[in-house]
């Protein structure tokens, strides 16, 4: 009677924890059969074993703020987890994105620069639109210290140049009311205002406070402030915006909307679809991030971008006739798919 031959081995599946890694740009690795949370846990681990930032692609705002959250919990504070949102509007909307968008947006653009390792999260979407470029947002970053000399009137008119409205109470982000020696302010991007309390032209201390009560917090060292649009209106860059849309459409600009409600100061719901107008150039989200970044597509980037892109063009042909809200070609406005694709392709 013979014997059972002995079955030979199979290959060992790689450990979940150990992700396969693509090591250059010309290399892709799929993932597969990852359930439920496993694909933020292989993430996560991918994150640990990667020596720069990763990017994360997903489908839509809800998927990438999802998967955010579970990544924060398998990271546990061990890595940063950033989300960049998308305007949530539909392309060359009416109406602007919420304020706490616009903050969120601008809090993970001033700290890509330094972002050195951990997860990004962007959905399609917020990954497509072109962006103010960095030296914008750094220019327009303000920081403050405890014990720093503050001229009131010059940081006032920076303020108001960043996009901050004086008022005589402050509760939302965007604002700063000054009285006396105290300054109060709500940047975009922080949780709570601050309360700055001066001694002649010196900063005395920081301090959170709460907008309903008016009572101080804890003391701080020193506050971040952003600016409150991802462009600037200051009379300069009102200037440059009426030299370039008169540059870039023909007609008559007192018929326009967007001409007139910039020129006045006040910028008409959906400016941000004229982004390019403000900037002598503007940037993508790759020029934001350094070189060793990884990226990880769980949107299925090139049907995903196509369909997006085609999107884009049928509200750019229903809304282009517009004489009072005459519109940037796509290509200008948001990354059309070859683009995006080569950009993507340059990372591993």
């Amino acid at each position: 009677m013979s014997q059972p031959q002995p079955l030979s081995p199979s290959p060992a599946p790689t450990p979940l924890l150990e992700p396969l890694l693509p090591r250059s740009p010309a290399t892709r690795v799929l993932w597969g059969q990852l359930y439920g949370a496993s694909l933020a846990l292989v993430l996560a681990e991918a994150a640990r074993r990667h020596a720069g930032p990763v990017l994360v692609l997903a489908a839509s705002t809800r998927e990438a703020e999802r998967l955010a959250g579970e990544l924060a919990f398998f990271t546990a504070g061990e890595l940063p987890v950033a989300v960049l949102p998308d305007y949530e509007t539909l392309p060359y909307d009416v109406f602007s994105p919420h304020p706490d968008i616009t903050s969120q947006r601008l809090a993970t653009l001033a700290g890509l620069p330094a972002f050195r390792r951990g997860l990004l999260v962007a959905s399609l979407d917020a990954v497509l639109q072109r962006l103010p470029p960095r030296s914008y947002v750094e220019a327009y970053t303000l920081l403050l210290a405890t014990g720093a000399a503050l001229d009131l009137e010059a940081f006032r008119a920076r303020l108001a140049a960043a996009g901050y409205a004086s008022v005589t109470q402050v509760v939302a982000p965007g604002e700063f009311a000054v009285r006396g020696g105290l300054l109060d302010v709500y940047p975009m991007g922080a949780a709570q205002p601050y309360r700055i309390d001066l001694f002649d032209d010196e900063v005395e201390s920081i301090r959170v406070f709460d907008p309903e009560t008016q009572r101080s917090g804890e003391k701080l060292a020193e506050i971040r402030l952003l600016p409150t649009r991802e462009f600037a209106l200051t009379p300069e860059s009102i200037k440059d915006f009426r030299r370039r849309y008169r540059q870039r459409f023909e007609g008559d600009v007192t018929r326009s909307l967007v001409y007139k409600g910039v020129s006045e100061g006040f910028p008409t719901g959906g400016i941000e679809y004229y982004l390019p107008l403000f900037h002598e150039s503007v940037a993508t989200l790759f020029d934001y991030l350094p070189d060793d970044l990884l990226v990880v597509d769980t949107a299925g980037l090139q049907e995903a971008a196509a369909r997006a892109w085609s999107d884009v063009l049928d509200r750019h042909e229903q809304r282009r006739h517009d004489i009072e809200r005459p519109l940037l070609d796509p290509a200008e406005v948001f990354l059309p798919p070859d683009e995006l694709a080569a950009l993507v392709a340059r990372a591993p």
